[in-house]
């Protein structure tokens, strides 16, 4: 592989390689583990680690996060990628948006802390996430815009409108298939 690795390219590769194989994803923690072990297989020189926190790689500043899903490092730590993931199940759509747009600010946060790239993998099953009667809000983002930017309010609870996550880039992405009507989306920093 290159000194730098395509995070999109391993992504795709992932997806593709779970439908001809019919391996099931059925939570998080699934996608996870499918996931490092196709890195572990396709990245042989590299250490694929699940659930690291933030100080193994000496950052000291504050994140909207302490753990990172699956790093990716040499031995030196030279080169450093983290892949934030999310498979929500419970519907609580607008929620589960607002926490990828929150992972999206910490993969931010790591890229201004050293990392050499960093990613949010998002797989969803169902149609919510990405259409729907409403695209205003924080649904315009996910179902009509494919991107997310700025600063994006918080859309339910006591802080509805009041927190937001304030984004420094702006991200684009296009929801691709999965296989068995679920779609995913990865957003590169």
């Amino acid at each position: 592989m290159d000194a730098l690795l395509n995070l999109r390219q391993l992504v795709d590769d992932f997806f593709l390689f779970i439908q001809s194989k019919s391996i099931e994803i059925y939570n998080e923690f699934s996608l996870q583990h499918e996931l490092g072990i196709f890195l572990r297989e396709k990245l042989p020189d590299y250490r694929i680690q699940f659930e690291r926190n933030v100080s193994y790689f000496l950052i000291n500043s504050k994140t909207i996060k302490k753990e990172i899903d699956i790093s990716i490092f040499n031995d030196d730590k030279s080169e450093r990628y983290a892949i934030e993931l999310k498979h929500p199940l419970n519907e609580q759509y607008p929620e589960q948006m607002y926490s990828f747009v929150k992972d999206v600010k910490f993969m931010e946060q790591l890229k201004e802390n050293g990392f050499t790239k960093t990613a949010v993998v998002v797989l969803v099953s169902d149609r919510p996430f990405y259409e729907g009667r409403s695209n205003q809000g924080i649904y315009k983002y996910f179902r009509n815009e494919y991107m997310v930017y700025g600063d994006v309010l918080k859309p339910t609870g006591a802080m509805k409108g009041k927190e937001f996550i304030s984004l420094k880039g702006t991200y684009n992405f296009s929801w691709k298939s999965a296989g068995n009507n679920k779609k995913y989306f990865m957003i590169e920093v």
